[in-house]
């Protein structure tokens, strides 16, 4: 079995790949086939724990794990090799194949090329062995000229899968058309026959009115525009660059306002989606303490960077509005990185994240280790009280990944001051019963803590997949995505 390869293209950073690319692979699934995503590099903090090589889990982006979960495949680390995950302007950790590597990690960006490239393309052609189809997502643009000679992600993938391109541009930028000719004119003429379609994206009212542009485009390129996707429609899926907005798609009055705090190095934002389609939930984003005002409740989500994030948190007054939210009897929820900034102390002798103190609201005390627990859980809650009782004897799935490891401090808890420990090792809760922290990413993507929560659920990532593959169905001209793979 060789896979055929569809490639999706951009001409900027979030003109639509990762949705094109996980919309198609559930087309191409419900068309019988064995597909899989691939996607060379990424640089993302949003990250999941899949099925690794040689160890039991390995993280890949979570754009991957959801294609994988679109195409019904079971994520693995093949299907996204290479992962930069930013600790600082400058700085990103370098995952390979699912594990950190300390070596890549402190190469200068250009000398990590060609000692990766063996293992993209292995991964890749194990990927096309075993499947019908293989969807591949690019980076960024393609037509960065001053990293072209060191790519690994765009054209270097696709002239060695000998993949068919499409190149999707957002239009609701502006010079959408001069996007696509510049790109196209700025790739080789080896390259340029692998672009097989043009797709605008977010387009915003009648189609019709776009004529005679694509015409003249195809005139100037020999490629066609294949396909319109109007701005209307919205895909349902996290967006992986970024906070996406708060506008609820729920139907109900508003019950429940969840704040999550915004700091720069936020990871794993994608675990909050759902909460956007609960009946009644309003979910907004938190920068400073106005943003804050009137929120039930305040969540502390992961972080990349604790104690700079935490740093950055004091700064902007965060901390005492936090502090006063929690006073009043506010519930306010830490995951991974948000639960260390609970506790009363960052102690990091490895040099790995940070010192620091923390906001004290839980008495913990989190000190981080050069080793990375990755791994997915399983966990039931003991008895909580208060405001998070809900939770009690639900069993909930997830994952986690964090260098630090949390306890109860020690001359707190000599003094009587002890969170309650409602899953060994992963979370506690402090005695007023508004507060709890824990390791596990997920919770609120879990069916049964969303029921347990809020009384209803979110709409089912299948039901979500199968409206991406519905919609490509319709906008793309007829025949162009079977002859992709023909």
């Amino acid at each position: 079995m060789t896979a055929r390869c569809v490639m999706v293209l951009g001409t900027t950073s979030g003109a639509g790949k990762s949705w094109l690319t996980t919309a198609l692979c559930r087309y191409y699934s419900n068309q019988g086939l064995k597909v899989a995503p691939f996607k060379a590099q990424n640089m993302s903090n949003n990250a999941r724990v899949v099925e690794g090589v040689e160890s039991a889990w390995g993280e890949i982006g979570s754009a991957q794990y959801f294609q994988a979960l679109a195409a019904r495949a079971v994520p693995d680390v093949r299907m996204n090799p290479l992962l930069l995950k930013p600790e600082a302007d400058t700085h990103s950790q370098v995952v390979l194949m699912g594990q950190v590597s300390a070596e890549l990690t402190a190469l200068p960006w250009r000398g990590r090329s060609e000692k990766v490239w063996p293992q993209i393309a292995a991964a890749l052609d194990a990927l096309r062995a075993e499947n019908d189809v293989v969807v591949i997502e690019g980076a960024g643009s393609p037509a960065e000229i001053n990293l072209h000679a060191s790519d690994i992600v765009n054209m270097r993938v696709a002239r060695h899968a000998q993949a068919r391109c499409l190149l999707v541009t957002d239009i609701d930028r502006g010079g959408a058309f001069a996007h696509l000719y510049g790109t196209w004119a700025l790739l080789p003429e080896t390259e340029r026959v692998l672009i097989h379609g043009f797709v605008l994206n977010k387009f915003r009212g009648d189609a019709a009115l776009l004529a005679p542009a694509p015409q003249m485009l195809h005139d100037l390129t020999g490629v066609p525009t294949v396909a319109t996707i109007p701005m209307q429609w919205r895909h349902g899926l996290p967006e992986e660059d970024g906070v996406f907005d708060d506008r609820s798609t729920a139907a109900g009055a508003v019950h429940t306002a969840i704040a999550v705090v915004a700091y720069p190095r936020i990871s794993n934002l994608d675990e909050f989606q759902p909460l956007k389609n609960v009946p009644g939930v309003r979910l907004l984003w938190a920068r400073s303490p106005a943003d804050v005002v009137g929120a039930d409740w305040i969540v502390l989500p992961g972080s990349k960077a604790t104690a700079a994030d935490l740093a950055w948190l004091r700064a902007q007054g965060l901390d005492a509005a936090i502090a006063a939210h929690a006073a009043r009897g506010g519930r306010v929820l830490g995951i991974c990185g948000g639960l260390q900034m609970l506790g009363e102390a960052l102690i990091d002798p490895h040099g790995v994240d940070g010192n620091g103190p923390g906001l004290g609201l839980l008495p913990l005390v989190t000190a981080f280790e050069p080793d990375k627990t990755v791994r997915h859980t399983t966990a039931r809650f003991a008895e909580l009280t208060g405001a998070w009782a809900r939770l009690s004897g639900v069993e909930v799935s997830g994952y986690e990944i964090h260098h630090g490891q949390t306890a109860q401090h020690p001359a707190m808890a000599a003094k009587g001051d002890v969170a309650r420990e409602v899953v060994a090792g992963l979370a506690w809760q402090n005695a007023a019963g508004n507060v709890l922290g824990l390791y596990l990413h997920g919770l609120l993507e879990d069916p049964a803590a969303l029921r347990a929560l809020f009384g209803a659920g979110a709409p089912t990532l299948d039901a979500v997949f199968d409206g991406l593959a519905d919609a490509v169905q319709a906008h793309f001209a007829p025949g162009v995505l079977r002859a992709l793979i023909a």
